[in-house]
């Protein structure tokens, strides 16, 4: 699915451009079957395709827990989170589908670029969940990080995005609740609970930092500033990391969790919190190369699903062609 290079981009004398500038300038939306320029095409690709993989890469670390669940109440409804992710990425990838179809591809392209090792989920689902507490933290805090992130998106300029994210934003509310509800019990539960949890904040505090993508300052190239002109997005990572520290700090540490960074306060003076950065190559290597602790394993998990589930996508398409 190598996408062709962009040929009518933001800097493009291509007086389209400046109209479709002002339409966003505007506050208009942007539909799927309006022309755009090609990097706004591209861009939005590359962010749907991430966001739609992420979703059904993210639904494997819960899968895993599924059967483990201490209680049947607890089985059921990590279940029902797990299939919600996972219809969270089809529609997903029906918007970015619509985007591809005028280049000639189409959802499989994207899935093949995945199990081709080409196309990046997000750096949180790369990472093992080995307690029942990593499960509660995924819930309560991955989910509190996405639902920041994705809120911030309602309000892309991209209409078809804009929609599909309105009904995902419902349901992962619910999906914080249900996570939140599994720290709170664990927190407040026996020293070896409270010990459970403490040990996945130590595990997972980095890769909840680096969720939201390295900051302006630190050198390293992303996509964000043609991405805020264009109105895809209407907040910086750094900006957004912020709002999870001012939401989460407090909760953790009512918890009576210790945040594992001694350098992590807030500056009154200069209104925002002062951490440590995590490694940002680390970021680069586990998203770009699959170098995570259990990247290749669940790519290999997925690809088999795939594979395996093959005759029922050849006979679903049968059937549809006979109806026709």
């Amino acid at each position: 699915m190598v996408l062709p290079r962009p040929q009518v981009t933001i800097n493009s004398d291509d007086p389209r451009v400046e109209a479709f500038l002002d339409r966003i300038d505007r506050g208009e939306k942007i539909e799927a079957d309006d022309w755009m320029p090609d990097d706004y095409r591209y861009q939005l690709i590359k962010l749907i395709s991430m966001h739609g993989i992420s979703e059904i890469m993210g639904a494997l670390p819960e899968k895993e827990w599924v059967p483990k669940a201490p209680t049947l109440k607890r089985k059921l409804s990590l279940m029902a989170k797990v299939q919600d992710e996972v219809g969270h990425g089809q529609l997903l990838l029906r918007v970015a589908e619509d985007l591809l179809r005028p280049l000639g591809k189409t959802r499989e392209d994207i899935l093949a670029e995945l199990y081709a090792g080409r196309l990046k989920f997000h750096n949180v689902f790369h990472m093992p969940a080995p307690t029942w507490a990593d499960a509660a933290l995924i819930g309560w805090l991955v989910d509190g990080a996405a639902i920041i992130t994705q809120r911030m998106l309602l309000s892309s300029s991209y209409a078809p995005y804009a929609r599909a994210l309105k009904r995902i934003t419902a349901e992962e509310r619910f999906h914080a609740f249900h996570g939140e509800d599994m720290a709170q019990k664990l927190g407040e539960g026996t020293p070896e609970q409270r010990r459970m949890m403490q040990e996945a904040l130590n595990r997972w505090w980095d890769a909840l930092l680096l969720f939201f993508g390295p900051p302006e300052n630190q050198g390293i190239q992303s996509n964000q500033d043609i991405n805020l002109r264009y109105k895809i997005r209407t907040k910086t990572n750094e900006q957004l990391r912020q709002e999870f520290l001012d939401k989460y700090v407090p909760q953790i540490q009512a918890l009576g969790l210790e945040i594992p960074d001694e350098k992590l306060h807030f500056d009154h003076e200069e209104q925002k919190w002062v951490y440590t950065h995590p490694d940002y190559t680390y970021l680069k290597n586990v998203i770009a190369k699959n170098q995570g602790p259990r990247s290749q394993v669940r790519l290999a998990l997925r690809r088999d699903a795939f594979e395996n589930a093959a005759w029922v996508r050849e006979a679903l398409m049968a059937r549809q062609n006979m109806a026709v």
